[in-house]
């Protein structure tokens, strides 16, 4: 499978500014099986969403159009208000209009996202192409536990505003993640300025042994493109079956 990582800026609660330059940029990339946005792609990190967060679903329908034209999946979160709560809500669109979410369980307290936003209680898990993708958004990359492995998926999807101040621990962990899961990771972090933060990108994918296989330049607009051979995965968990080995535990979702 073919996927493309698109590392770019947000222009600030501006979804219709956004789709538009996305939309520009989507079109003059490789083609690819799957194209990874970032997080709160439409808007930015908005942790008082009221009256930022989307109540018509314009961005998910936006993703469905360009999943059709360009014949792929796409996948980053929006900020979104749905029955008077708002959630980080990650959506990964296939071409054939079917939408999987998952909202962000590890919600930022040290920004005060748990403020405003409700958490996510589900794990969840999209097979497209014969390739089962682990979602999470940001956060959720500091808490191994949330993201083991259970043999229940390949690679993992990272979508993130992940600031300047933190940045060696998002590349540090992205590798961790793919190394203690076998797995794949696909890391994509925006770059620009919002009112709050700086962002450098550092968006990356990857391989089981931790290895990256492609990452884009810090600091820049810029796309990255590489290949999930999921007959490499596969032969490296027989080889060398480490899950086998692993600590048995429950996940409890609904803990506060």
């Amino acid at each position: 499978m073919v996927v493309n990582i698109l590392q770019h800026d947000i222009v600030w609660a501006n979804p219709t500014e956004n789709s538009k330059r996305l939309e520009q940029q989507l079109l003059q990339l490789p083609k690819a099986d799957l194209y990874v946005l970032t997080e709160m792609f439409s808007t930015g990190f908005a942790t008082e969403p009221a009256g930022i967060a989307e109540t018509d679903g314009a961005s998910m329908e936006w993703m469905r159009h360009m999943a059709a034209m360009l014949d792929a999946a796409i996948a980053g979160s929006v900020a979104t208000e749905k029955d008077g709560h708002f959630y980080n809500r990650f959506y990964f669109v296939e071409p054939d209009g079917k939408v999987t979410f998952y909202d962000k369980h590890h919600l930022f307290t040290y920004s005060g996202e748990d403020k405003h936003f409700t958490r996510g209680n589900k794990r969840v898990v999209v097979e497209y192409k014969g390739v089962r993708f682990l979602l999470q958004v940001c956060y959720d990359l500091r808490f191994p536990v949330f993201s083991r492995n259970k043999g229940d998926y390949d690679a993992i999807i990272f979508v993130a505003n992940w600031p300047s101040t933190r940045i060696e621990a998002w590349k540090t962990l992205l590798r961790a993640r793919a190394i203690e899961n076998q797995c794949y990771v696909i890391g994509v972090n925006r770059v620009g300025k919002d009112p709050k933060c700086e962002y450098p990108g550092g968006s990356a994918i990857i391989d089981p042994y931790g290895r990256t296989l492609t990452a884009s330049e810090d600091y820049q607009e810029t796309s990255a493109t590489s290949i999930i051979d999921m007959d490499t995965l596969q032969a490296f968990r027989e080889k060398f079956p480490v899950g086998n080995d692993a600590d048995r535990f429950v996940l409890d979702m609904n803990e506060e």
